[in-house]
């Protein structure tokens, strides 16, 4: 029985993974501990957490597996610099700086950090840490696999087939061709910070049309194979340091945004216009993906689709592959960024030791746990009002149903971008006012922002219509809102008619399951509104310590950490 980690670092979404006997015992990024978004160093302190949660010492693990090839990202690298010189001027001192100066010893870097001999880390494929990431642990024997983000060491998009312990890629895609590098270089053309604004420009395009579909046809090529290509002139990621555009794309579609600026979509023209912006880039994006899954049928035959890679984290374009493609069950990698390479990577090691893939992932609550102890220590030195309930379930119910907006934290955290009830923010989902309630006092963010509705899964088809029961486990697409009930989940519905829903099952969340048991006795509602307790640039809340922070600078009505439960004074 072997011990393996996991490890991403260097670019965005640093993270650990560690995989006992074919067992995923645990995961987690490290912003979680760091309180750094998107943080991308060595995750000392997420592999340490991964250990302990393991009971092993670092001499104990038999391997650790970054996620992708440091010399093979080198050569690409230089190369592209070189074939776009002296265009490429401005980039090249800081890529050979970043990658030759530190990235290409990562290895090394990692051996010293983690006290692991090392001849005992080696490295897998960026693509194939995703693809390896997002089939084994599905619950599919056999399926066709898309991976999709910017770029690894040079693949974009891979196609792959997985069967029992095998893996492999059947087509792809490379540099600079990728939806990923798109669809960032919009995102900043919008106004957003890359890495970070991707979900912001798809809630922003539910209010736009697509009426910029031949402006898009020229920025980006299908074809009938499911293959794309980037008309480069309009982009600057391969020559420029700082953004992903030049000034040909702002011809073609009119002056960027500029960042920072308030939103006005009822007003304003121009935002409507970037709205529309918005729009046609979520629907070409949605044409490339819906090409390349048809292309994956073809080559593959299943009827089952495994998606990894930033770009699966699109959870409009997962609800129109579902419903368009000739696939009938698919799953996405919870965590399916870059923080998910480490997770693959760590299966991929033990598949290469152990010979047997790792158990299904039924639940993603693989982060370390919230401590009611510690939490009562600090309330108390704090001079907090608490109380310790015996049924914390039902004392959580009864402040949503008063229309009280509660940070629940319990349990361990959770395993990639979405919270689902371990560290989450739960309110009625009935009145609009608390949507936006929710966004400009508590989280702070653009108003146009949708929140998620989480659902008993047994009632589920009574409120929502497509919900996938693989997807909704871990809120990785969006369901349509059933007409007769809009009118009940107001401060849920997008703008658009859907919901990005998440069906709880007590394997999956145990205690939120029970909160949604109690909200229905009281209210005849099996839903709550559900989003991730954090305010605009933080990461989601990992430890009490960050539970109790997080009440006392951000103006939600109470907070559960643990058995306790903390009101704000009034």
């Amino acid at each position: 029985m072997s011990n393996i980690l996991g490890v991403s670092a260097g670019y965005h979404d640093a993270a650990a993974a560690l995989v006992i006997g074919g067992h995923v015992v645990a995961a987690m990024q490290e912003e979680r501990f760091s309180r750094v978004k998107n943080d991308a160093s060595i995750p000392r302190k997420a592999a340490q957490a991964c250990l302990k949660l393991g009971g092993l010492s670092p001499q104990d693990l038999d391997l650790v597996v970054y996620y992708e090839d440091p010399f093979l990202k080198l050569e690409r690298i230089l190369l592209s610099l070189m074939r776009n010189f002296p265009r490429s001027w401005k980039q090249f001192p800081y890529a050979v700086m970043s990658q030759v100066g530190s990235k290409l010893w990562i290895l090394d870097q990692l051996a010293a950090a983690l006290q692991v001999p090392r001849e005992r880390i080696t490295t897998t494929e960026h693509h194939r840490s995703h693809a390896a990431s997002a089939f084994f642990p599905s619950h599919f024997e056999e399926a066709a696999v898309l991976t999709l983000d910017g770029v690894g060491e040079a693949m974009t998009t891979g196609i792959w087939y997985g069967q029992g312990n095998r893996l492999d890629c059947l087509a792809s895609i490379h540099y600079p061709h990728s939806l990923g590098l798109l669809y960032a270089g919009l995102t900043a053309y919008l106004g957003f910070e890359v890495n970070e604004g991707e979900y912001k420009v798809m809630g922003l395009a539910a209010f736009g049309t697509p009426r910029f579909k031949e402006e898009f046809g020229k920025l980006i090529k299908l074809a009938a194979d499911g293959s794309f290509e980037l008309d480069l002139h309009y982009f600057a990621f391969h020559t420029d340091a700082d953004i992903g555009f030049n000034s040909k794309l702002e011809r073609l579609l009119g002056p960027r945004r500029a960042p920072g600026k308030s939103w006005d979509l009822l007003h304003s023209e121009e935002d409507r216009r970037y709205a529309d912006i918005a729009s046609s880039l979520q629907w070409i994006t949605e044409e490339a993906m819906l090409g390349l899954a048809r292309e994956a049928f073809r080559l593959t035959h299943s009827k089952n689709l495994c998606l990894a890679g930033g770009v699966a984290l699109n959870c409009v374009a997962i609800a129109r592959l579902l419903a368009e493609s000739e696939f009938l069950a698919m799953f996405v990698q919870p965590a399916a960024g870059d923080a998910g390479g480490a997770l693959g990577a760590a299966v991929l090691g033990s598949i290469e030791r152990d010979g047997r893939r790792p158990v299904p992932l039924n639940t993603v609550a693989l982060g370390e746990t919230i401590s009611t102890d510690a939490a009562w220590d600090l309330a108390k030195h704090l001079e907090l009002p608490y109380r310790e309930c015996d049924d914390v379930f039902a004392a959580t119910a009864q402040l949503i149903a008063a229309g009280k907006i509660v940070a629940f934290a319990r349990g361990r955290f959770e395993w990639g971008p979405r919270a689902l009830g371990q560290r989450s923010i739960l309110a009625l989902p009935g009145a609009p006012g608390m949507r936006d309630r929710l966004n400009r006092v508590v989280k702070k963010r653009e108003p146009f922002r949708p929140f998620a509705p989480a659902v008993l899964a047994e009632e589920a088809d009574r409120w929502f219509s497509g919900c996938a029961p693989e997807l909704a486990r871990f809120m990785m697409a969006t369901a349509k809102v059933r007409p007769e009930r809009m009118s009940q989940l107001g401060a849920v519905t997008h703008v658009d008619g859907t919901a990005r829903v998440q069906t709880v099952t007590v394997e999956s969340s145990p205690d939120l399951y029970r909160v949604l048991q109690a909200v229905n006795r009281l209210t005849g509602t099996p839903i709550v509104l559900n989003t991730s307790m954090n305010a605009s640039g933080e990461p989601i809340v990992g430890s009490e310590v960050d539970a109790l922070s997080f009440f006392k600078n951000h103006s939600v009505d109470a907070l559960v950490v643990g058995n306790l439960v903390l009101e704000r004074r009034r």
